[in-house]
Formats: structure tokens, C-alpha cells, sequence
């Protein structure tokens, strides 16, 4: 592969074309069609979906399924057919709800990635003797041969050799981990050691046009791409949220406690009773029972959901796990334009350097935004309006553009050299008002033009500090005239400027705005504004939105900070203004060290590092490629109302998420200090293995639902972030009361029903795996609120239909033609008004420890 990236980069543009049977042109819609199956999808290999059905058994390849069927041929070997029957039968219900439950996820996630799209500009022919037309083409579709149009913000579509170019830069650090970019050229190149992104005249797949414009021929698509080979040999490590770090300490700490029940269990068992066989079945099956294995389906699932929820407030998730550190975010850092204000910039005044209207200064601007070929942003749309200056310019004189010298955010502006009546040429220049004036040396006055001393160098500052007080983006223009024979322009040419004078345009307020930050600031999420406007009009702006502003950072003043003393200027600071695009990015990184869950929002090419740099990375389906791309989270409207609703759905699943790890891990912990107390004293096992993972699977069953369970306003209000620590207290408060009342049970049984040999362990066991079940189900509506249950806070219509469910079934079941197979037998009537009240009171008790934990601890 590298050495025919090498031969195309030794090739000329023509031989180039030759070699991929391409026209400069672009390929034939049909030629494109047939390559495109020929080739494949421009998409890079991922794991390849098996088909459903070998999905579906793929799953009873892991590590549980593969324990339960092994303890299932024990069983049958050891003459307990009915326990191996139950097992065969929870293995594959558990397989089938699982599978079913992530065939769905699957197919949601799909859909909600089908959403967004990332387009290229290809040229491609109609017929062969049609002229090529750009269209967008969505990024699969793109196959060798075809011809595509790059521009800053661009995301490479694909291996490129480039054929022209005009000052194109492109950041690779996707590929070698520089963060600077390195300019590419047309011309060929015989360097034959130099590494491969190396190669001057050849972009790469992953890569983004920071500024500039080409045009190139696509070598490579998918896996076949440079970004391909390096994908296909070393799979990107995915990079864990904080919630994932949260569920893996949790997993661990559970695998931790097995580690030392199970044998502890099988060890007293076997020397107590001296059934090792017995023993071994029994202390598999608490390991089992122990097991979060339920966890990452339901995980999955509250994701999913939650990702669909959100999908229906114009908010689209393309990484799942980003939700529940868009729940967790306290700081939102956004942009000015389009966040606070209505992102429909207008034109309103074009003055001179004394404030007076001047048409000339349009007239300038005009043929500066026209002629330019980079992306056009929303100012040059605004100037472009004035349809009428283009008829007037071109009514008098004949205009053709020589060269340009796109934008980049170190110089803050850009310049097109057009040619006028074929005489000299007229470099036109405009960008931000002070990076224009460091590079004039005179101005306009009506029609001289004048020395620009100090004296005009501060009216003009406060004609524009005017402007910006008025709310104002103030954009100036300057010019000079050039000799016609200069044949290439470079940024140096921007010098000896003749200032003609400032465009001012307005993009007003939102009124949504100032409710939206209210409302986020309720949730407890400060918004900070990051742009690279001016102080005067990021102060107005904010003003009229109500966001106070105590503080501003300015990019200069942030460059003269270290690590230091920027992490403590940051907290303080609402508005950064004047920013280059790492500044963003360094902003973030020193709120992430004070403990800080950041979101960014933001659309634009220069804000891919800040994007990276966030929590949670949120854009807009109209941003620029590299800002979609580096995203979290699309938004499908411009709104921090949008990110209000986005924010809510996020916090609602991370706290259904932790309703089920403190239910499910609180009762499992009860239930091994009650086994590991009645291994101890029982002449039995206190339940048979059977009953142990048939209620496993009945209680596992119950909770399937909790992704549908509402969410306490109280929970939502805050950020809501992983502390292992509150929920190890939680466990460890709330499980050794499920444990009292097993006690209680035990005594029950033993005392009142005199079950205390082995001729009643039967009674024994039915008894305390119906408590149990009960316990454990009923527990739910307590442990899934920080309120009284059902008073003050209802539980989802699927929650209580499903444990209702439960309870039903588990009353039922020792009654049931299914209990010999359990070795279950009925329960006397007597049992029945016991246990009602040990549930009452195991309840009420709970309450009222929960209630005592929120109020100390916080919990909720």
C-alpha cells in the first residue's frame, strides 16, 4: 500500500488521472455507481454484524451461560434432572430477553447515528458529454476516481492526490499526533524515505483543511485508505467516560466480595454437611446469584432509551456513554453567535474611519466576500445580500479574481486580489479591526488618502470601541493597488494597507436565551462564553441575554498565564473573549482540573480542539464536517433550551442506571450475609441451588423495566456524577437490613414451624426464597425514590405492573405445578400473616434508614 501511495505522489496530475481512469471532470454518475460496488462503502471496517441468529448464539458463548450449563450437566449427572431442567430454562430466557433487548439498542443506535451525515463536495458528469458538477455526496459514497473540492473545515473524505491548490493547510494530527498544520502542494515529488503523511501532495482519510482550497483526485476509500491500514491493525482504544470507570470499580467490587463468599460458603457447606457435590452446586449458585450480570444489558438499555428520548428533543446522541456525562456536566462553555444571539447576521452600517457612512467600504467588502472561495461564513452571506452593489461594480468596470489569501486564525483576516479593466490588481483585505490596522499605514478620507498617525489610529479605535458598545461586530476593510505583474500573493503581501474603513453587523439577541441560561443555571449548570469576538460586544451581548459578567479573560491576557495561574482566573471569568481555537481548548482542560464535568457547544472549524477537549462535545447538524465529527452530541436546533432538555433526559438515566446497582447490589449483599449465617448454623442449605437461580432470575427479570421508571425532580435539579464511595455506603447500610429480616425468617421457620432437620428443609427453603423474592421486589418502590413511595412519588406503569407481576407469581408458586421441579412445597396459611408483617416492618424500617441517609449523606 505505502509504495503505491509513494508512486501516486511521484506522478503528475494527468498521469495521475490516467492511472485511476479518471476525467478532471469527475466520473460519470454511473461509472461512480459501479465502482461503488466494486469497491465497497468509504467506510473503515468495523467488527462485521453476524447475522442475527448467529448474534443470538453467540450469547450463550459467555462466561455466565457457559457456568449455568455446566452446573446444569452437574446436576444431571448428580440425578437433580428438574434443577437441570430450570437451569437449561433460565439460561435461555435470560439469553433471549438479552438478545432481543440488544437487537433493539442495535437497531436505535443506527437510526440515531442514520441522522447525522457528514457530505463531501465531489464533481461528478451526467453524461460524457455534460460538464462536471459539484454535488454532495455523503462520505460512503465517495469511491476512487472521483474528483472532490476541499475547503477550510472540510473533513478529508478519503485518500487524496491533490492536483491544485491555493495555501492549503491541513491538521494531521489524527494520523502523527501533530497539532500543527502542514501545508500541501500540487506538484510532485520524488522523496522517497519521507513517511507517508509526509508526502506533500497527498491528504489522508481522518485528516481536516484548517485553511485553504484544493482540488484532488480520490486514490483510496475505506479500508484501503492510509487511516484504514493503521485502523485495521490497531484498534483505537475507546476512551471511558467517568460513568464507565464507575460501573467497572462496582463490578470489580462485587467480584471481590464473590471472591471471598463463594469458597468461604462452599468450604463451610462441605465440611458442615459433607456433600461436597451438594457444596460445589450450592456455592456456584450464590456466585451466580452474586453476579451484576444483568448490569450491562440494562446499562445498554437505559442508554439507548435515553438516547431516544432525546433524539425526540432535536438532540442526537452519536456516542451513547456521552449521555451520562451530559447529565453530569455543571459548566456549559459556548459561543456567542447562534448560542446567545439569533445566528442571522445583518449588515447595518459600513462607515469610514470618522463614523460616516461610506459606500465605497461596502462596495470593497462586497468584492472581497464574492471573489473568496474558502467557506463562507454568515457575515460574508450578510454582505452578499447587497445584490445591487454586484450590479453596480460590474455594471462600470470588468472584475476578475488573480488570487486570494485564505483566512487562518493567527492572522484573524483574508485577502482577494482581482484584477480591474485588465489593468493593475487590488488586493482587498478585511478581518478583525485590530489584526487590519497593524498592517495599515494610511487611510481613506473621502477621496485621499492620508498618512494614518497616531491621532487617526485612536479616533478610529473609539469609532470602533462605539460600535461594539452598541452591540456591533465590527469587521474593517482595507486595500492597495499592486502591479499587475505580481503573479503569486502570500500573507506578507497584507502590508502598506490604505484603511478604508468598517462594516458593523448586528445579530440580535435570542429571545429564548436569557430563560434558557436561567433555566440551565436552576439545573445547576453555569454557562461560560468562549469566542473569538471582542470584549465590547461579548459585554452587550451578554447584558441583553442576562448574564451577568463580572469578569472577562482576554486571549492576550490568557496567553501571559501559566497552567497555574489560569486554573484559578478561570472559575471566575463568564466570558472569554478574543480566543485562538487552543486557548479553547486550554480553558477546558484547566475547569476539568478544578473537578469540573465541561460540556462545549460549539459549530465552527476552529473550534474541532475544544470539541476534543470537553466532556461532552456538542455541535450542530450545520456545522462545519470537523466540528460534527469531533462531537459528542448534534444538536438539530441552535438552543440551550434544546441542551436544557438534552441535560434532563441524561440525568434521568444516569438515575435509573443507579436505581438498579443500589437495588439489585444492596439485596445481593443481604443475601449473602444471610447464606454465609445459615450455611453456619442450618443441618441444611438454607435454599436449594435450583431456588437460588430461579430467583436470580425472577428478581433480574422484575427490573428489565427500570429504564422506563420516572425520575424525582430533586434528582434531576443537580449534576449527577459516578461516587462509588455513597453508593458502597448505601450498599452497606441497606443490605444488612434485607439480611435482619432473612434472620427473622430463619427464626420463624426454625422456632415457630420447627423446621430443623433435614425431612423439613423443603418448608425451609420454600419459605425463605418466597421472603426473599417478595422482600427484594416490594424493596424496589423504596430504594427507587428519595420520597415516601406511591404518596409522594409513583413508580413507571411498567415498574409496578412487573414486580406486581413478581409478587403474584412468587405467592403463587409453591402452589404451582412448577414446584416439585423447584423443590418447592405449599406453604401453611399461618406463614402467610407472619410474613406479611415481617414485610411491613422490613419496609417501613428501610424508609426510614433511607430517609436518615438523605438527609446526612446526601443520597437521593
Amino acid at each position: 500500500m505505502t509504495d503505491r501511495f509513494r508512486q501516486f505522489a511521484k506522478l503528475d496530475a494527468d498521469e495521475v488521472l490516467r492511472e485511476l481512469n479518471a476525467s478532471s471532470e469527475g466520473l460519470l454518475e454511473s461509472e461512480a455507481s459501479e465502482r461503488l460496488r466494486k469497491y465497497g462503502p468509504n467506510v473503515i471496517a468495523a467488527v462485521k454484524n453476524k447475522p442475527p441468529f448467529l448474534r443470538f448464539l453467540s450469547l450463550f458463548l459467555t462466561p455466565l451461560p457457559l457456568l449455568l450449563l455446566s452446573l446444569s450437566a452437574v446436576a444431571l449427572v448428580t440425578g437433580e434432572t428438574h434443577g437441570a431442567e430450570v437451569i437449561v430454562l433460565m439460561v435461555f430466557l435470560s439469553t433471549t430477553l438479552g438478545f432481543v433487548q440488544e437487537y433493539r439498542t442495535g437497531k436505535a443506535a443506527e437510526g440515531l447515528r442514520a441522522l447525522v451525515r457528514t457530505t463531501a463536495s465531489v464533481q461528478r458528469r451526467r453524461s460524457a458529454t455534460a460538464a462536471g458538477e459539484t454535488e454532495e455526496v455523503p462520505l460512503s459514497g465517495i469511491v476512487p476516481g472521483d474528483t472532490v473540492h476541499l475547503s477550510a473545515g472540510d473533513m478529508v473524505p478519503a485518500d487524496v492526490r491533490l492536483i491544485s491548490v491555493k495555501d492549503l493547510f491541513v491538521n494531521q494530527s489524527s494520523l502523527t499526533g501533530e497539532s500543527m498544520p502542514v501545508e500541501k502542494y500540487a506538484s510532485q515529488t520524488q522523496a522517497a524515505e519521507t513517511g507517508i503523511p509526509d508526502l506533500f501532495n497527498l491528504c489522508f482519510m481522518g485528516t481536516h483543511v484548517v485553511s485553504g482550497t484544493a482540488v484532488g483526485v480520490v486514490m483510496a476509500t475505506g479500508g484501503h485508505t492510509f487511516f484504514g491500514s493503521i485502523a485495521s491493525t490497531i484498534a483505537e482504544e475507546k476512551e471511558l467516560t467517568s460513568f464507565d470507570q464507575g460501573v467497572q470499580k462496582y463490578i470489580w467490587l462485587m467480584i471481590r466480595i464473590m471472591c471471598f463468599m463463594v469458597p468461604t460458603v462452599f468450604l463451610i457447606n462441605g465440611f458442615a454437611k459433607g456433600n461436597w457435590i451438594e457444596a460445589l452446586l450450592f456455592a456456584s449458585a450464590v456466585a451466580v446469584g452474586l453476579a451484576p450480570e444483568m448490569l450491562p444489558m440494562l446499562v445498554t438499555v437505559n442508554l439507548a432509551k435515553g438516547g431516544i428520548a432525546m433524539s425526540r428533543k432535536k438532540v442526537i446522541v452519536k456516542r451513547l456513554n456521552a449521555i451520562q456525562n451530559f447529565g453530569a456536566m455543571d459548566i456549559l462553555c459556548a459561543d456567542k453567535t447562534g448560542t446567545l444571539t439569533q445566528d442571522k447576521v445583518v449588515l447595518e452600517r459600513h462607515v469610514d474611519i470618522e463614523g460616516n457612512e461610506d459606500e465605497r467600504v461596502l462596495e470593497f467588502a462586497y468584492l472581497n466576500s464574492h471573489y473568496q472561495s474558502g467557506l463562507k461564513n454568515l457575515l460574508d452571506i450578510a454582505v452578499l445580500e447587497h445584490a445591487e452593489v454586484h450590479k453596480k461594480l460590474h455594471e462600470v468596470s470588468v472584475y476578475r479574481k488573480v488570487d486570494e489569501i485564505p483566512f487562518d486564525f493567527q492572522r484573524r483576516r483574508m485577502s482577494v486580489i482581482v484584477e480591474k479593466n485588465q489593468l493593475s490588481h487590488l488586493l482587498i483585505c478585511k478581518g478583525a479591526a485590530e489584526e487590519i490596522l497593524s498592517i495599515c499605514d494610511r487611510f481613506q478620507h473621502g477621496a485621499h488618502v492620508k498618512p494614518l498617525e497616531p491621532a487617526q489610529m485612536e479616533a478610529t479605535r473609539r469609532v470602533v470601541s462605539a460600535l461594539n458598545e452598541d452591540g456591533f461586530r465590527v469587521i474593517a476593510v482595507a486595500y492597495r493597488e499592486v502591479s499587475h505583474e505580481h503573479i503569486a500573493y502570500e500573507p506578507v503581501d497584507e502590508s502598506n494597507l490604505i484603511l478604508s474603513g468598517y462594516i458593523a453587523f448586528l445579530d440580535p439577541p435570542k429571545e429564548s436565551a436569557g430563560p434558557a441560561i436561567a433555566a440551565l443555571h436552576q439545573y445547576g449548570v453555569t454557562v461560560k462564553i468562549l469566542t473569538g469576538d471582542n470584549e465590547g460586544v461579548s459585554r452587550k451581548v451578554c447584558h441583553d441575554v442576562g448574564l451577568a459578567v463580572d469578569a472577562i479573560l482576554l486571549g492576550s491576557q490568557i496567553e501571559a498565564m501559566s497552567d497555574a495561574e489560569l486554573a484559578g482566573a478561570v472559575g471566575t471569568a463568564v466570558v472569554f473573549a478574543k480566543l485562538y481555537p487552543q486557548q479553547k481548548a486550554r480553558i477546558i482542560a484547566a475547569l476539568q482540573k478544578q473537578g469540573h464535568v465541561v460540556g462545549f457547544m460549539g459549530d465552527g472549524i476552529n473550534d474541532g480542539p475544544a470539541l476534543k477537549a470537553a466532556d461532552v462535545g456538542i455541535s450542530v447538524d450545520n456545522a462545519a464536517d470537523i466540528a460534527k465529527e469531533s462531537a459528542d452530541i448534534i444538536l438539530m436546533e441552535k438552543n440551550l433550551m434544546v441542551i436544557r432538555d438534552g441535560l434532563v433526559e441524561g440525568r434521568k438515566v444516569f438515575g435509573n442506571i443507579v436505581k438498579y446497582i443500589r437495588m439489585s447490589a444492596s439485596s445481593n449483599f443481604g443475601n449473602m450475609l444471610s447464606v454465609l449465617g445459615a450455611s453456619a448454623f442450618l443441618p441444611f442449605l438454607p435454599m436449594a441451588p435450583v431456588q437460588i437461580l430461579f430467583n436470580n432470575l425472577m428478581y433480574d427479570f422484575s427490573q428489565t423495566v427500570v429504564a422506563t421508571d420516572s425520575v424525582d425532580d430533586e434528582y434531576i435539579s443537580q449534576p449527577r456524577k459516578w461516587e462509588l464511595g455513597n453508593i458502597a455506603r448505601y450498599i452497606f447500610t441497606i443490605g444488612p437490613i434485607s439480611s435482619v429480616f432473612d434472620y427473622v425468617t430463619f427464626a420463624l421457620m426454625w422456632f415457630v414451624f420447627e423446621c430443623t432437620t433435614p425431612a423439613h428443609a423443603s418448608l425451609f427453603q420454600t419459605a425463605w426464597f418466597v421472603e426473599s423474592l417478595l422482600s427484594q421486589t416490594l424493596i424496589v418502590h423504596v430504594i427507587r425514590t428519595g420520597k415516601i413511595p406511591f404518596l409522594q412519588s409513583k413508580p413507571s406503569t411498567p415498574l409496578l405492573l412487573s414486580t406486581l407481576a413478581i409478587c403474584i407469581f412468587a405467592v403463587y408458586l409453591p402452589y404451582s405445578a412448577l414446584a416439585p421441579k423447584l423443590q418447592m412445597i405449599p406453604l401453611p396459611a399461618d406463614y402467610w400473616l407472619y410474613l406479611s408483617a415481617i414485610l411491613l416492618v422490613y419496609l417501613g424500617l428501610t424508609q426510614v434508614i433511607k430517609t436518615y441517609l438523605i438527609r446526612h449523606f446526601g443520597f437521593d
